[in-house]
């Protein structure tokens, strides 16, 4: 495949905007190790790790510059705030930089919004000053309104970023999505910034490129660095780095 010029500068621009991650059921000490490997390679912003593999990944990246993520409540999004906040001591305590909570977004659909409350807050606190993103599982929250309900939510608790999806349900990120939480994040009078990170069927340049439009159109050109925007994506790395490759 010819390899334009336009693909190698979003390449450079995405490459430090990509959280490295295996959330695969198989993964191993040695797939991590690899994957912190090529992350410490391409300069990545993170990986995302199971937490028992949170210490690995920390004792591979070094001083990277590299950060560590782990998922809790992870992909179900239940409503256990004690098991969760627990999870994400013991994720902290072992070295990550790093926590994606998924919201419990069956009781946001039920209209319960005071267990996905305290879910966020509870796991907020536990941060600290640790970054903290909330998977929503845009793909079955089903409505318009249900996003961004779910956005302006887990934005008045606390959440640095907002997520789209776990990669785990049927339908992932979509643009429509995204838009509707650019506009959360955008209309979010919060004490610091807040970001957002695509996360699950971005494979490609030309998967990508829409979102990365779409933070420019709504937050302007020079929003979207690693502390604001984010693709949860490994195999669009594979793209950027061909496509880096055939220039340099």
């Amino acid at each position: 495949m010819t390899r334009l010029p336009e693909d190698a500068a979003f390449a450079r621009r995405a490459m430090p905007l990509l959280d490295l991650t295996d959330l695969s059921e198989g993964c191993t000490a040695a797939a991590v190790a690899a994957l912190c490997a090529t992350a410490r390679d391409s300069r990545v912003a993170a990986v995302c790790v199971w937490p028992r593999f949170v210490t690995e990944a920390r004792g591979h990246l070094g001083t990277s510059g590299v950060r560590v993520a782990t998922v809790i409540n992870f992909p179900g999004g239940g409503e256990d705030v004690a098991s969760a906040v627990a999870d994400t001591r013991a994720a902290l305590s072992d070295g990550a930089h790093e926590i994606d909570l998924v919201l419990p977004y069956r009781a946001h659909l039920e209209g319960r919004a005071d267990p996905v409350r305290a879910m966020v807050a509870a796991v907020r606190a536990a941060c600290g000053g640790a970054l903290l993103k909330v998977i929503l599982e845009t793909g079955e929250l089903t409505t318009p309104e249900a996003i961004a309900g779910a956005s302006r939510l887990a934005l008045e608790e606390g959440a640095d970023m907002l997520k789209t999806s776990t990669g785990k349900s049927p339908v992932s990120a979509t643009p429509e999505a995204a838009r509707i939480m650019l506009a959360a994040i955008r209309a979010h009078a919060g004490p610091r910034p807040a970001g957002l990170k695509i996360s699950g069927g971005v494979r490609t340049i030309a998967d990508a490129a829409p979102y990365l439009a779409l933070a420019d159109a709504a937050m302007g050109a020079e929003w979207a660095s690693p502390a604001t925007f984010r693709f949860g994506a490994s195999q669009l790395h594979g793209a950027l780095a061909a496509a880096l490759g055939e220039t340099r």
